[in-house]
């Protein structure tokens, strides 16, 4: 499963600028709905254009693994007694 640490990024961008970064902010900067973005927000194991991904790496000014981590599914490949 991909986990995306938007939330982590918003904290360092506001922490940087010491300034509140808004949802709404991030989708006029970069083009992305509210709706997608709330869903990398909320949802686990949301889908997410490779567009909308090298958008927000363009706005945080982070690399791909800053962005998104794979987080391996225990159930996956788990044998069962």
């Amino acid at each position: 499963m991909l986990r995306y640490k938007l939330k982590e990024r918003i904290a360092d961008k506001e922490f940087r600028e010491r300034r509140r970064v808004t949802i709404q902010e991030i989708a006029e900067a970069t083009g992305i709905t509210r709706n997608t973005l709330s869903k990398l927000l909320n949802q686990h194991g949301a889908s997410v254009r490779t567009e909308n991904l090298d958008r927000l790496c363009s706005y945080f000014d982070c690399r791909i693994e800053q962005l998104v981590e794979f987080v391996a599914d225990e159930h996956i490949g788990a044998v069962t007694p």
